[in-house]
């Protein structure tokens, strides 16, 4: 299954909300990016024999540091000369277009930068601006397509075509000057790009970066155009920072225990555990500023900074969603607690099971200074930890965000005020109804409808809330 997070730099993602797959000879790709997570999935399978791959795209950075560590294997390391990686000199995913809905503007945010995502149906094309109106600062995503195709303010009616351009000041009078050709009444708008169904974004409204997609365009993932697989796109907002996600997803060896009862996975022949725990070899090798290539005993896997992240995978027999857990945020707050620059510290991390994450933090140390390069819209505080109904909440984080959860979340609703509202008729005939006009049996089975509909409402009740708001995860009674 595929995974896209995207949400203010530091997710997600997961996925969070993420989910997973099995497969034969599969792929696993994760993207990240968000500090208040978002996230996308992507899940892809062979058509023929049991191909299958997961890819994960997320923007979710938080500001956690690492210093080098010793990995668990050697690694091979590029020599650079003091480079620095630009985190905002690369494509980023905001969401796939599956959960878009082309006829309203939908708000995003990214490296702390706050977006509006909109369909410009005069272009064709998917557009990305900044979320703010130059008039009085009001938000763009609060605001709507009007007739003309253009996005409306939802403050004062200012209009903006595809390229930023102000096109109408409906308070400006007709025989006045032009204000609205001023180039302060134009909106940032940052180049972006639809590629592998998914629209992507450089964050940066410098003209010089107009036609940024000629010189540089989003990483190529070929399995997402090869027809021979199908694939499925979801997304979640999680409370995640950016680094722990990527770790998150760079971590096979967890997955046994944070997902036990809900993801199966390969029996080892020997169990030490309830679980199933075992010893996973894995290294990384050539790390540089674009990232890595890691080795697994499965197969292979590749991070692309700063969002990328895929592995080839044996299959698995059988698969089931994952379930978020709030254990991630308080671990965010324990390596924050720790300082920027103790990441080695606060962990100990003895076995080939953590290259990978060893990689992630030695990449995030050596060329991003230890943090996502926040350009002081983040202090390096961490927000109050919400309520765990909050924390995992499946309602705000995903379903208002996707097509078809919101879809069948709706219909679920409506069936069950149906059903409330037979069981009310149901009694109110038997009330209204005089006894010598209908028989005993009728009446029972009327009463009888009446309780089945009650019921069959309470139960639909509890399946929604559970499915689509808040459902508990705990451990120790899986």
């Amino acid at each position: 299954m595929e995974l896209l997070r995207t949400y203010s730099v530091s997710t997600i993602l997961v996925p969070t909300s993420i989910s997973k797959t099995q497969f034969t000879k599969p792929n696993f790709l994760n993207f990240q990016f968000n500090p208040i997570p978002s996230s996308c999935l992507l899940r892809i399978h062979g058509k023929t024999s049991s191909k299958s791959k997961i890819f994960t795209i997320s923007p979710s950075p938080s500001s956690v540091s690492t210093d080098s560590i010793g990995p668990p294997e050697p690694e091979v390391e590029v020599e650079t000369k003091g480079e620095k990686f630009d985190w905002y000199a690369q494509w980023y995913p905001l969401m796939p277009v599956c959960d878009l809905d082309k006829r309203v503007p939908h708000a995003k945010k990214v490296l702390g930068l706050d977006v509006v995502v909109w369909w410009d149906r005069n272009e064709s094309e998917w557009k990305v601006f900044d979320d703010t109106c130059p008039h009085r600062l009001a938000p763009l995503s609060e605001g709507r397509i009007d007739q003309w195709g253009r996005l409306q303010c939802v403050y004062h009616g200012w209009c903006f075509n595809g390229s930023g351009d102000c096109k109408l000041i409906p308070q400006a009078p007709p025989d006045g000057p032009p204000v609205h050709t001023f180039k302060k009444a134009c909106v940032a708008a940052y180049p972006s790009t639809l590629h592998h169904d998914i629209v992507w974004f450089w964050p940066n409204t410098d003209p010089q970066y107009k036609d940024i997609i000629l010189k540089k365009q989003p990483p190529f993932i070929p399995e997402l155009e090869d027809p021979s697989y199908t694939r499925t796109m979801g997304n979640r907002d999680i409370a995640y920072g950016y680094d722990v996600l990527v770790e998150n997803l760079m971590d096979p060896a967890h997955v046994p225990y944070a997902h036990y009862g809900i993801m199966r996975t390969q029996t080892p022949k020997v169990k030490v555990d309830r679980e199933g725990g075992r010893p996973v070899v894995l290294s990384v090798k050539k790390l540089d500023i674009n990232g890595f290539d890691g080795d697994q005993e499965w197969g292979i896997s590749k991070f692309i900074a700063p969002c990328i992240f895929y592995a080839y995978t044996k299959p698995l027999e059988n698969q089931g969603n994952g379930a978020a857990s709030s254990a991630g945020t308080r671990k965010e707050r324990k390596i924050m607690d720790a300082g920027p620059a103790n990441w080695q510290k606060a962990c100990f991390v003895p076995t080939k099971s953590d290259a990978l994450v060893v990689g992630f933090r030695r990449w995030l140390n050596k060329y991003a200074g230890g943090e996502v390069d926040w350009k002081g819209k983040y202090s390096g505080a961490l927000p109050p930890t919400p309520p765990r109904e909050q924390l995992m909440d499946r309602y705000w984080s995903h379903v208002v965000n996707c097509r078809s959860c919101n879809a069948a979340h709706k219909g679920f609703n409506a069936l069950e005020v149906v059903l409330q509202v037979a069981s009310l008729a149901f009694v109110g005939i038997v009330a209204a109804t005089r006894q010598n006009v209908m028989s005993l049996a009728a009446r029972n089975t009327m009463i009888a409808m009446a309780v089945v509909c009650f019921a069959g409402s309470k139960l639909l009740a509890h399946f929604i809330y559970k499915n689509f708001h808040y459902h508990d995860y705990n451990h120790a009674f899986r």
